[in-house]
C-alpha cells in the first residue's frame, strides 16, 4: 500500500516522485503575496526615492531568478524548464503586492516555482526598504491558480483568499 503523501515512501521516508513516465504538457501556476511597509515607505516607493534604488525592478529580477533556482532550494522539487516567468509588483496604500506566473512544458507543475518567485521578490522588497523601515513584513503568500497536468486547472476559491 502506498503512502497517501506522494513525497513519502511506504516507510514514511522522503523521496522524489518519479515523473519519468509522464508526458510533458503545458503547465502554469500563479502565486501572490504582499509586503507591508510603513506609510512613509509607500510614499518613497511611489516617488521612486527609496535610497537603495529601484525597488520594483530589483524585486522583479529576483523573482524571475528565484523561479529558475527552485530545485536548488527545495530538495524534492524537480529540475524543470522554466519557459516563462512574469513578476508583477503593485504599490498599494499598505506596501507592495507581488504576483508571479510561471509557465513550462514539462512533466510536473510549477506551483513551487511560482511560490518561490513571489517569496524571493518579496524578500528583495524587504531588503531594499529595510534601511528605512525595520517593520516591513511579508504576508499572505499563496497559490492563486494552476493550469495543466493530470489534475487540470484549479483556482483558489475567493472565500479562502483573505488578501
Amino acid at each position: 500500500m502506498s503512502h497517501p503523501l506522494t513525497h513519502l515512501d511506504e516507510g514514511g521516508h522522503a523521496r522524489m516522485v518519479d515523473v519519468t513516465e509522464k508526458s510533458p504538457t503545458v503547465r502554469a501556476a500563479t502565486a501572490a503575496g504582499s509586503v507591508r511597509v510603513a506609510p512613509e515607505v509607500v510614499a518613497l516607493l511611489r516617488d521612486g526615492t527609496v535610497p537603495k534604488g529601484d525597488v520594483l525592478a530589483v524585486a522583479r529580477v529576483a523573482g524571475i531568478q528565484a523561479a529558475k533556482k527552485t530545485p536548488e532550494l527545495l530538495p524534492l522539487a524537480h529540475v524543470i524548464g522554466v519557459h516563462g516567468c512574469t513578476v508583477d509588483l503593485t504599490i498599494t496604500d499598505t506596501g507592495v503586492d507581488v504576483v508571479a506566473t510561471v509557465r513550462t512544458a514539462d512533466r510536473t507543475g510549477v506551483e513551487m516555482e511560482a511560490l518561490t518567485s513571489v517569496s524571493v521578490a518579496a524578500l528583495a522588497v524587504v531588503d531594499m526598504v529595510k534601511g528605512v523601515d525595520r517593520t516591513a513584513r511579508i504576508t499572505d503568500i499563496r497559490v492563486l491558480s494552476k493550469q495543466g497536468g493530470r489534475s487540470g486547472s484549479w483556482t483558489r476559491p475567493e472565500t479562502q483568499d483573505h488578501a
